[in-house]
């Protein structure tokens, strides 16, 4: 090796080293990375930046667009909704986790389906007595596996799919990987079923010191001729909310109080419910159920542009003294109020007559724009918006399905690339209104992008300067090693740096190293690329190995070891598993 070999390998090591021990972003550690092998001379500018032009980095950033408007026409909730039932016991509630986390983790960004499946298994949780301990890590775990059944299921996918078109023009087809996806996917969520229960803690996660917030009435309505006409209260959802009760359903001249959970909703019937801030959020994501204030429905705000905020009167606030009504309050700030707070208790009667105080909390329904126009004005002390809040649009929750169907089948019968039919679906999502331009440059994460695009000039450099096939000839060692026992070595290397750093880092540094054994060795480079490309997914024991295991770990309540436990298993069958069948399905 000549010292630009030995200078990649100490950036590497460097990089590795960075991500370990220092606090520094992950982003901020690779793009300085990139920039030392540009200005070391060891990459030109065009090889150091040819991740940001790679069709899987690119492919990535399309499919958020795509994701995104899913999450905000409500499909993803509608789907669960349906899918998870009410299990009675633990074992039930993971399999009907895993099921539909893995099947939708097949087809879009298993980081999306995790973030969009975590309130609602909260939720659903707490209506059926089962710990989301017992739930959230199943959830990520199945979102792992089922993200390696196809071709976009994962990020890291992508990326190697991107690098083998550069390097050896070769592309996968949409299903390629199914073949050893789909036998993982049978594996891990068998040994979840029977074995998850003894193995996850019961613990609480930090939601729910929810109990302690603020109370506040939430008035809605049941839409005519909607979904939840003629069902009972358990039936249409509604007995066992996370944040809020039912307390009152106001039909027609009459009120029933503390109603029954047999009682069934008509058309029309206003029904208040009491509870925390989220109790609001949780009740709009139910379709069929729409506010009831009239103030809503003149707000001059289109529905995906809505959100709701919590603001606290301050002394400056021109309306203290009068009724909301005469304070003319949404022509003002161009915000309904839904209901108010006053020493953490609600305040009853009708809204448009109640006067307001400082330290009085409202609860309001307003634009993305108010906590930023209003945080540093004096009429409020604070302003916070609350977390997932808009109304989805449940309406266009059918056109957001077909087009991603559409997606799939355009890319499944290689009518076009994958990337041609992102493109086009994300396109599809923009022109249909299933999401704004604004929240879709929003929902791109432009951090994992960066990551992602950056670590290419780590793999460029390890090829370009001959540091690939020094490490490669180390791992062969001049022994007369077969095939299978090297496609071990390369597995467990990659799982290694897995769990150390980023999955797609190590997936892009394993790479050339994968491809240069398999010239050495004179053999088939697709098993060593495909044996990276899963073990690159298969993060199981720690937290920061994989994304979605980051994501449940505060839900969750979990602890490292926690991970350990459940992880190590769940690894050492994943690797048995995959190194047996990756040469009987992509042959040496």
């Amino acid at each position: 090796m000549d010292y630009e070999a030995y200078l990649t390998i100490a950036t590497i090591v460097t990089v590795l080293l960075a991500l370990l021990t220092t606090k520094f972003a992950t982003d901020v550690i690779l793009m300085s990375a990139l920039s030392f092998l540009i200005i070391s001379g060891i990459l030109t500018p065009a090889e150091g930046l040819y991740g940001f032009s790679n069709p899987g980095v690119m492919t990535i950033a399309v499919l958020y667009v795509v994701a995104s408007g899913l999450k905000e026409t409500g499909a993803i909730q509608w789907i669960a909704g349906r899918l998870l039932g009410n299990p009675k016991t633990a074992q039930q509630g993971t399999l009907k986790v895993f099921l539909p986390s893995a099947f939708l983790s097949a087809f879009m960004n298993n980081t999306a389906v995790v973030a969009m499946f975590i309130p609602s298994i909260q939720d659903w949780s707490k209506r059926t007595k089962i710990p989301a301990s017992k739930l959230l890590l199943p959830l990520s775990y199945a979102a792992i596996l089922g993200g390696t059944c196809t071709l976009i299921g994962t990020s890291t996918n992508l990326v190697i799919d991107g690098l083998l078109q550069s390097t050896k023009d070769h592309s996968l087809s949409m299903f390629s990987l199914i073949w050893l996806g789909l036998p993982l996917v049978i594996m891990g969520g068998g040994f979840l079923y029977f074995f998850g229960d003894k193995l996850l803690p019961n613990r609480q996660g930090a939601v729910e010191q929810l109990d302690q917030a603020r109370e506040y009435s939430v008035e809605v309505i049941v839409g005519t001729n909607g979904p939840l006409v003629g069902k009972t209260i358990v039936e249409a959802g509604l007995r066992n909310l996370a944040h809020g009760y039912l307390i009152e359903i106001h039909r027609q001249s009459r009120t029933i109080t503390a109603p029954s959970p047999d009682t069934e909703l008509a058309a029309g019937d206003q029904l208040i419910f009491v509870g925390a801030p989220e109790c609001a959020r949780e009740l709009r994501h139910i379709r069929g159920l729409y506010p009831a204030s009239d103030d809503i429905d003149q707000l001059q705000i289109t529905l995906n542009e809505r959100c709701l905020v919590e603001a606290v009167i301050g002394p400056e606030f021109s309306g203290l003294g009068q009724s909301i009504k005469d304070s003319r309050f949404r022509t003002r700030f161009q915000a309904a109020i839904l209901s108010v707070s006053r020493n953490g208790q609600r305040i009853e009667g009708k809204i448009g007559d109640i006067q307001l105080q400082v330290g009085d909390t409202l609860l309001l329904e307003t634009s993305q724009d108010f906590v930023g126009q209003y945080r540093s004005r004096r009429d409020f002390l604070l302003v916070s918006a609350i977390n997932d809040s808009t109304p989805p649009a449940f309406e266009k929750a059918p056109m957001a399905l077909f087009i991603l169907f559409s997606m799939i089948m355009l890319s499944a019968t290689s009518i076009l690339s994958i990337l041609e039919a992102a493109f086009l679906a994300a396109g599809a999502m923009l022109a249909t209104r299933c999401i704004s331009i604004t929240k879709a440059r929003r929902n791109v994460d432009l951090t994992v992008i960066t990551v992602i695009a950056a670590s290419f000039s780590l793999g460029a450099a390890m090829t370009k300067t001959g540091a690939a096939d020094a490490i490669a000839s180390n791992i062969l060692l001049g022994a007369d090693l077969s095939p299978w026992v090297v496609l071990a070595i390369i597995y467990l290397l990659t799982v290694l740096f897995t769990e150390m750093i980023t999955n797609n880092a190590a997936a892009i540094l394993m790479f050339p190293i994968a491809i240069a054994v398999a010239d050495k060795m004179d053999v088939n480079y697709l098993p060593f690329v495909i044996a990276v490309m899963f073990a690159a997914s298969a993060s199981f024991i720690t937290p920061l190995g994989y994304q979605t295991n980051l994501m449940v770990m505060g839900p969750g309540g979990y602890h490292t070891r926690d991970y350990i436990k459940i992880g190590l298993p769940m690894s050492l069958m994943t690797a048995v598993c995959s190194i047996s069948l990756i040469p009987l399905i992509w042959h040496f």
